[in-house]
């Protein structure tokens, strides 16, 4: 059982920059994915149990950065240049053993914080 909060979002203009903690109550490996409304969930970034591996979505790749404080049990999205299309809620996920984009594969997930990013 894993126990997600994810926190810093907020409206930015389009360039800005925010980043998205998520504190864990135990080590695992993590994922942030976002939904904007009437749209699918979709994958932005995850990264391995030990941070040695990350992985992320084209639209993101660049821009964004994941990492992790394994002390803190805490994972970052590091989100610079943004743009308007990157407004949604995002959320992080947590699973065993899993670096990747499926969304199924996550066993627990966060609340949700809003990323509004204005043009």
């Amino acid at each position: 059982q894993v126990q997600l909060v994810e926190s810093g979002g907020g409206l930015v203009q389009a360039g800005g920059s925010l980043r998205l903690p998520c504190a864990a109550s135990r080590r695992t490996a993590m994922g942030w994915f976002r939904q904007a409304p009437g749209k699918e969930r979709e994958f932005v970034t995850a990264i391995s149990w030990s941070g040695g591996s990350t992985y992320y979505a084209d639209s993101v790749k660049g821009r964004f950065t994941i990492s992790r404080d394994n002390a803190k049990n805490t994972v970052y999205l590091q989100m610079n240049s943004l743009k308007p299309e990157d407004t949604a809620v995002y959320y992080c996920a947590a699973t065993r053993d899993y670096t990747g984009a499926s969304p199924g594969r996550y066993e627990y997930w966060g609340q949700g914080t809003q990323v509004t990013v204005s043009s």
